[in-house]
């Protein structure tokens, strides 16, 4: 599994997506794309594709604003990173007639808040974020944020949360039932002081094995994607993914246009491939999420409308979107993420 470019191979290349021809440079979420998919994309248009991933938002974000703007032609951020992406001048405009395809976006993801009119962007695979439990190691009740936050001795120190800081700390926000961008001195330090508390429960911080530590039992609890935990039940763990009564995480991670792409045809000509029901509907059957295009439904595997990870039971609380702070609230957020993470 690649990493972030260091440095050195980041300005290598810069050099070469920089007089290439017929190439085209993705910046993704690890585990996320099939990789028959991008080889039937690069023998269609014959481009070469070269990928490298991330394992947050806050990577993806920190990555391009230390000087990988020029590098990249496309990433997948979530749903309120678009947005931040967008108010930090990251993202290129999409012109009208440039998306052959866009028309096959589907309404309700046609005109998001995070990205209007789809000036930047186009819907990759949305799903939730939420925490799955080993059912061999804890019987009781998992509808509850308390398994993260004040969890029961069986699954104490061995507990994986996402490191991710919008999803920890939104999560948080829903189990104290406080607002994710509170500005009130008292909800802050509460939050804070919650967290340090639960903290000592915890074994580890890791999104890229979410999945793996379930599977492998080196974890018997972790925060994780709804796709991850399908997966981690289809390769044999005994997982089940909780709809806690408090709410839960929804997002939609999209395919944007970056500033300065090396490659913008390419890139353009890439999200027109992923706007085919057929080609979207390839990464919802590899990753277990859901589309944002219509006409995909011949497409999808069958079994992907019955999984448990994507039905939410009557019981479970509302699933919640990541907001965006403004930048004073923000700062505060950053620091109880650095004390957490220390």
């Amino acid at each position: 599994m690649k990493k972030l470019l260091t440095t050195a191979a980041a300005l290598s290349l810069i050099a070469g997506a920089a007089s290439a021809e017929g190439k085209l440079v993705i910046y993704h979420w690890f585990e996320y794309m099939p990789q028959d998919l991008l080889e039937k994309f690069s023998e269609e248009h014959d481009v070469e594709v070269v990928m490298d991933t991330y394992d947050s938002n806050e990577a993806l974000l920190a990555s391009l604003k230390a000087g990988a703007i020029g590098t990249y032609d496309v990433a997948v951020p979530g749903d309120y990173m678009v947005q931040i992406m967008g108010n930090e001048g990251l993202l290129d405009t999409i012109a009208d007639g440039e998306l052959a395809n866009k028309g096959n976006i589907a309404p309700e993801w046609a005109d998001p808040s995070f990205d209007p009119g789809r000036a930047s962007s186009i819907p990759y695979q949305w799903g939730s974020t939420s925490f799955a439990v080993n059912r061999d190691v804890y019987e009781g009740d998992i509808n509850s944020t308390d398994i993260l936050f004040n969890p029961p001795e069986e699954l104490s120190g061995k507990i994986n949360m996402l490191d991710s800081q919008g999803e920890v700390l939104a999560m948080a926000a829903l189990h104290m039932d406080i607002p994710q961008c509170s500005s009130d001195r008292d909800q802050l330090r509460a939050l804070n002081d919650m967290l340090q508390s639960a903290k000592a429960h915890w074994a580890s911080f890791n999104s890229d094995t979410a999945k793996e530590v379930l599977v492998s039992g080196d974890a018997a609890a972790g925060q994780i994607y709804d796709g991850f935990a399908a997966k981690a039940r289809a390769e044999g763990a005994n997982v089940e993914y909780a709809f806690p009564t408090q709410g839960y995480i929804v997002w939609m991670d999209n395919v944007v246009l970056l500033k300065d792409a090396p490659n913008r045809e390419n890139a353009l000509l890439f999200m027109d491939f992923l706007l085919e029901p057929e080609n979207i509907a390839a990464v919802t059957n590899y990753a277990r999420y859901n589309a944002g295009v219509t006409g995909v439904a011949g497409f999808l595997d069958p079994s992907l409308a019955e999984q448990p990870e994507s039905n939410p039971p009557a019981e479970a609380g509302a699933g919640v979107f990541i907001e965006v702070c403004d930048q004073a609230t923000q700062e505060v957020y950053d620091q109880i993420w650095t004390n957490l993470k220390k």
